[in-house]
């Protein structure tokens, strides 16, 4: 074991790239509430994330058998994921979509908190792995984005992916077998090799959400994080593996993948809120485990709760809003919705749409992202994050007969609950207001706009914000 740094673990690099300036923020405005009994991480702790799925965060000081503290429930909608970044709700998909498109290379700094403790004895030991689900057979790092580096081209790749303990050393990764991380694995393992990883936990907020964006290979999601934060990450050089690491996170876990060598998983619980059993993962072995002193170990409840949904929506909403675009540059924002579990379900916006654009952009989306089984449009009055306004326009524009579009035998991943030899069953619905269907019109019944504006105006000015949420 080998210990650095000051008792705070501040070595020369403020925290402002760190998670915590975003959890102070949280209990300012009363959205993070400490727990202080003892919490076991066994199940107790799953529940306690699940009672609070749509309430604050939860920062549990104290975990029976070790002296770390956890945080969940932190990214759990669009107005968190907002406050996070510094921008409004309506300006997250535009911020990641430049993100993408102006990526900001990571800088390089020599010291850093998260090397300010290390152990290299057992480094999954110390931690508080939740186990969170009855019929899942061991704990899980959910919570981990995972540095690593293209055996071929050297560029970075950075994903979620999660870890199922199996002793002080060694974990089953489960990575789906086309996302990236797996591709790698299978091209160092070509070359008769392991790849090495590093395992980020507690990671500013911009780092965690880059880690969800859908790029092409050679793309590396740190540097779209460097963007969304306005400046570059601080990235340290590990320790045992041959790959930069950012700075500031809470702690990180150093290892390889060696994807010759596979691990029965067992049920495990997906984004749609049941179980699945995908067989075999990737052996994964740590070499090292680095943090700061006084860590805090994050946790994201999996399945289908709120933070797991978001963190993977906003991503891929942004990806869809460009890929529409250069088909209908008429659509004004897309929606991955609550009920797909913010995977499988597409709200389209769009102004004035033709005759045939709907269509056009639901097939677009289907073939952007394969897991997707369902596409809405909907004209610019309806919200297409309202949940209830969109199956208001599906019930009041639609003539089922016409504006249904089934497409039967389309191919799927393999999360995809309903799924049967990789096919499903996809649907578009075109709810937008068609010219002749109504011979009174389509216009919604409302007081006049000065009006409106004027009551509007008078309520912000005399009514607290906190006592305001109902305003529409």
């Amino acid at each position: 074991m080998n210990h650095r740094g000051d008792a705070s673990g501040g070595i020369g690099v403020s925290d402002d790239q760190s998670i915590r300036p975003f959890l102070a923020s949280l209990e300012r405005v009363g959205s993070l509430r400490r727990i202080h009994k003892a919490v076991d991480p066994s199940f107790e702790l799953s529940a306690f994330l699940s009672a609070a799925d749509a309430g604050p965060a939860l920062l549990f000081e104290r975990l029976a058998g070790s002296e770390l503290r956890a945080v969940g429930n932190l990214f759990t909608g669009r107005a968190r994921i907002a406050a996070a970044l510094g921008i409004a709700a309506n300006q997250i998909l535009p911020r990641l979509g430049a993100a993408i498109a102006h990526p900001l290379a990571a800088i390089a700094v020599d010291r850093a908190p998260v090397q300010a403790w290390v152990t290299t004895e057992n480094p999954l030991a110390t931690l508080p792995v939740p186990r969170f689900f009855e019929r899942e057979e061991r704990p899980y790092v959910t919570a981990g984005a995972i540095v690593a580096r293209d055996p071929e081209s050297g560029r970075g790749n950075l994903s979620f992916a999660r870890l199922a303990i199996l002793d002080g050393r060694s974990a089953m990764i489960g990575i789906a077998p086309n996302h990236h991380l797996a591709l790698f694995a299978r091209r160092a393992a070509a070359l008769g090799r392991d790849l090495d990883i590093g395992v980020i936990v507690g990671a500013h907020p911009a780092i965690q959400l880059a880690a969800c964006l859908y790029l092409g290979v050679g793309d590396d999601e740190l540097e779209c994080a460097g963007h969304l934060m306005g400046e570059p990450v601080r990235v340290v050089r590990a320790l045992t593996v041959e790959l930069s690491v950012p700075a500031e996170a809470e702690l990180v876990l150093e290892g390889r993948i060696d994807a010759r060598r596979t691990v029965e998983e067992g049920l495990v619980s997906e984004y749609h809120g049941m179980y699945e059993d995908y067989g075999s993962g990737y052996l994964a072995t740590f070499s090292a485990l680095t943090r700061r002193r006084d860590a805090i170990f994050q946790v994201i409840e999996p399945g289908y709760h709120r933070e797991h949904m978001y963190l993977g929506a906003l991503p891929i909403a942004a990806g869809l809003l460009g890929a529409v675009r250069a088909v209908a540059p008429n659509v004004l924002d897309v929606a991955v919705t609550e009920a797909g579990a913010g995977r499988t379900d597409v709200v389209v916006q769009m102004a004035a749409p033709r005759p045939g654009q709907p269509h056009r952009v639901m097939f677009a989306i289907f073939a952007a992202v394969s897991l997707i089984k369902r596409v809405t449009v909907v004209d610019e009055d309806i919200d297409p994050w309202d949940a209830a306004a969109v199956e208001w326009a599906r019930t009041n524009r639609m003539r089922l007969e016409r504006d249904l579009l089934l497409i039967p035998n389309a191919g799927t991943d393999r999360s995809e609950p309903m799924e049967v030899g990789g096919l499903v069953t996809k649907a578009g619905f075109d709810a937008t207001a068609k010219a002749g269907d109504r011979r009174e019109g389509n216009e919604r019944a409302r007081p006049p706009l000065e009006v409106t504006r004027a009551v509007r105006q008078w309520l912000e000015d005399n009514i607290p914000p906190a006592e305001r949420r109902w305003l529409k």
